[in-house]
């Protein structure tokens, strides 16, 4: 069924690069006869079709590099997050994903993803440090799965190619028009050299016809891009209500997201198409969508999700999505839909994220930036959590709670996978899988459900860490000599034996 999908996103995406093309080159033509007089448009032709290559071998070569780079996207390891790597790897074997795409986080507070690549097997997911913070299991699953969707569909490969297509007629577009507004539209490259000739009115006419064109070129390319690109969306949504068979953890992500007013400082209009929910458009504006809009109305694909009530297959999206916006619209293929199978929607993980105030969602977000960038985290015996960048280069570092030296486990601060397993737990990731940290176990000594929990020192003397049955990290220095701790995030009691 997915293969019938890809090949109808092919046809399509052949018949956007074929009127783009129509475009591009006419606009070369015409300008080339406008600016270089009889055969110039030939020329102009030639340019046109250089511009578009060049920009598009960039575009092969460098092109999801280069936009992971502009979104200051940082390529991470499970131990920092464990729980992200784990659905991503879910997504891939439930998608048929050739290889399981590259993870990438970005240090911005906003919730938002994105995915790249030109192939299936070269590509990679982006998210937030705000993203991982703000959604529970199943809300970060439907939005793996959305862009898991985009992969396997082909969409970042049709975003990619006709975004550059797109960047070329604007691009010979504003140099063209520039050029006039520059010279006064009278200098003599604008004549044609036939208008000494009584061809001046014909002279005029390809002039005129190259500033239409110029002008309405890059808007009719944009809205034939528009068209099929808010179309992606909603297919990569009821693709990803296929692989999780979970329509409202998608759709709660997409509420959450479109109501964060927080900016995205990362994105910009070449990036913007990209994301899961329009990053330039924050907060209650992101719900709407005009016709320069890439993507549909954010309440009409959260309203389509919620209405699938009678499963999680093509045919329930269909249908939900007719009785949603009141569209007869076909989105899907007739022979995918006559093929399509029943897929029943599945219960609510178990999983989730702690509800958590507006502080500590912020500092958890923080925590999660500071451990992409090696920091490390030293509990001081105050109960103070202190932050030591990578680059630091003293022997200790004074508590600005208590004013106590902790010294700087220097190995600790190089076992970046270690600190930033921790974080991961900080997270909301479930107690027990922290990357290879010890929790605190029940007292085997004490009777009854509510014992105490207790650890035992591995190695005296030197730094320790271990987790709460919370899954909040917990960090032992060489001078502590207490015989217990209370976890600053549950208040828990840990013996320390």
């Amino acid at each position: 069924m997915m293969w019938e999908l890809i090949a109808a996103n092919k046809r399509k995406s052949i018949l956007l690069f074929v009127g783009m093309a129509v475009l591009l080159v006419s606009l070369g033509y015409l300008i080339g006869e406008a600016t270089m007089g009889e055969g110039g448009g030939w020329i102009g032709l030639i340019i046109a079709v250089a511009v578009w290559v060049i920009m598009s071998a960039a575009s092969v070569f460098a092109g999801p590099e280069l936009v992971l780079k502009m979104s200051r996207a940082r390529e991470v390891t499970p131990d920092v997050h464990p729980q992200l790597f784990n659905v991503v790897e879910e997504m891939k074997v439930a998608s048929g994903l050739p290889k399981m795409p590259k993870v990438y986080i970005i240090d911005e507070k906003a919730p938002n993803a994105f995915a790249t690549g030109l192939r299936p097997d070269d590509s990679a997911i982006a998210v937030t440090a705000g993203l991982l913070t703000t959604l529970n299991r199943d809300e970060l699953q439907g939005v793996v799965a959305h862009e898991t969707s985009h992969i396997v569909n082909r969409d970042v490969q049709f975003l990619t190619l006709a975004s550059i297509m797109l960047g070329s007629i604007v691009l010979i577009s504003e140099v063209f028009l520039r050029g006039m507004w520059y010279s006064g539209g009278s200098s003599r490259r604008y004549r044609r050299k036939d208008s000494g000739d009584g061809g001046g009115g014909g002279a005029a006419v390809v002039l005129i016809a190259a500033i239409l064109l110029a002008i309405l070129g890059p808007l009719f390319a944009r809205l034939l891009y528009l068209s099929i690109s808010r179309k992606r969306e909603y297919l990569a949504d009821a693709t990803a209500t296929q692989l999780t068979r979970y329509p409202e953890g998608l759709a709660s992500a997409l509420e959450k997201i479109s109501a964060s007013n927080t900016p995205l400082e990362a994105a910009n209009k070449v990036t913007a198409p990209m994301f899961i929910v329009n990053p330039l458009a924050a907060g209650k504006h992101a719900a709407l969508s005009g016709w320069s809009s890439t993507h549909p109305p954010v309440q009409d694909r959260i309203a389509i999700l919620r209405a699938m009530s009678q499963g999680a297959s093509l045919v329930s999206y269909q249908h939900a999505f007719a009785k949603a916006t009141g569209k007869p619209q076909m989105l899907l293929p007739k022979s995918a839909l006559r093929d399509d199978k029943t897929i029943p929607i599945r219960s609510a993980h178990p999983d989730v994220v702690r509800e958590q105030s507006e502080k500590a969602k912020t500092r958890d977000v923080m925590d999660l930036m500071r451990a992409v960038n090696g920091y490390a985290f030293l509990l001081c015996a105050c109960g103070l959590k202190i932050k030591v960048p990578p680059d630091l280069t003293n022997p200790d570092i004074k508590c600005p709670r208590c004013g106590r030296a902790n010294e700087i486990p220097r190995a600790q601060v190089s076992d970046f996978a270690e600190v930033a397993a921790a974080v991961g737990v900080l997270v909301g990731e479930k107690p027990g899988t922290g990357g290879g940290i010890p929790f605190a176990q029940p007292a085997a000594s004490a009777p009854g459900p509510e014992r105490p929990l207790e650890y035992h020192r591995r190695t005296p003397g030197d730094w320790e860490s271990f987790a709460c049955s919370c899954g909040h990290l917990l960090q032992l220095s060489p001078i502590f000599s207490a015989s217990q701790m209370k976890c600053s995030n549950c208040g828990t009691i840990t013996r320390i034996e």
